[in-house]
């Protein structure tokens, strides 16, 4: 309950914000989910910050006006903007994104695995539930396509810079499967829960994803974290309905902004050393901890854990097998 409270409330000021974020000049980074909400704002601050940022998403109109809102708020930037079509939740688009993005680029500083959706059933074109497809599945695929990139641009960049950065929640906390986090079938595969629950789990996923690729850092000199951006105002709450839940969003939601502040720490912060990588981060900024069911997880059963984590990853890397 503990750490529940500590990101809920009585939260500390934001340590980097777009005031005083350092220059970003010369720094190539993919936000996906970029035109709207938390990742919109984190894209306005980097680019105001004169970094290349690639918008990653399933929309052209959207990321198109997206990119022309954030030139328009920032016509001194020295920074550069452009769109990759990308559907987290369908495979096939995240590599023909992948492709476009490395046929422009020889670098890449960070990847920031921002889109995800929330309550919304159905199944992706390769018939997961789509929490886990494109909050966990999709960024995965992203991630081992980029590999070559990120560890390339690791071995000039200063150490730690280059990163790849895991979407979190307070649902780790609070809707995610007791005890550990997820439950799974005999191949791993994430069980078909409610949409609340699975939410929860697609969450845990990314933490599970964050701590195992974080083990291969002192090889590659890619840092991984995940983090819970926080309680916000924004689109992944599109499908909430009703007076008792709006009344909740005013009281106990912070402006979206804040949560391109956690995200922005995530992503540049000099305390996110090598040693740190695999770390959970916590609103606005700062390093926190997951429940101790859900590090139980992370754990083989040699070491004391259930396995669950490693189950998990090894099943989201047999779906993304195909797409390499």
């Amino acid at each position: 309950m503990g750490a529940t409270f500590s990101q809920f409330f009585f939260l500390p000021e934001p340590p980097i914000t777009s005031k005083n974020c350092p220059d970003q000049h010369g720094r190539v980074f993919i936000v996906t989910g970029g035109y709207s909400g938390i990742g919109f704002e984190l894209c306005s601050i980097l680019y105001k910050r004169n970094a290349t940022v690639y918008i990653a998403g399933r929309s052209d109109a959207k990321g198109f006006d997206a990119i022309s809102n954030i030139q328009k708020t920032h016509p001194d930037s020295s920074g550069r903007l452009e769109f990759l079509l990308m559907d987290m939740s369908d495979l096939a688009s995240v590599k023909s994104g992948a492709e476009k993005f490395l046929s422009q680029q020889e670098k890449l500083d960070v990847l920031v695995n921002n889109a995800g959706i929330m309550l919304k059933g159905s199944k992706d074109p390769q018939h997961n539930q789509k929490h886990i497809a494109t909050n966990c599945v999709g960024p995965c695929l992203l991630y081992k396509l980029l590999l070559p990139v990120l560890t390339k641009t690791a071995t000039s960049a200063t150490t730690a810079s280059v990163r790849v950065t895991w979407a979190g929640s307070i649902a780790i906390e609070v809707n995610a499967p007791k005890p550990g986090g997820m439950t799974l079938d005999d191949t791993g595969k994430p069980n078909d829960v409610d949409e609340l629950t699975s939410y929860g789990q697609s969450k845990v996923g990314n933490a599970f994803l964050a701590r195992r690729y974080a083990k291969d850092t002192p090889q590659n000199g890619v840092v991984h974290v995940c983090f819970n951006p926080g309680n916000l105002r924004s689109n992944l709450q599109r499908h909430w309905n009703g007076l008792d839940i709006t009344l909740m969003k005013k009281m106990l939601f912070f402006p979206t902004v804040y949560g391109a502040y956690t995200e922005l720490w995530a992503t540049i912060a000099p305390e996110i050393t090598p040693d740190k990588s695999g770390s959970y981060i916590y609103p606005w900024g700062r390093f926190g901890k997951l429940p101790a069911a859900t590090e139980a997880s992370l754990k083989e059963p040699s070491e004391g854990g259930t396995g669950l984590a490693a189950r998990f990853v090894a099943w989201c890397e047999k779906q993304t097998e195909p797409y390499l």
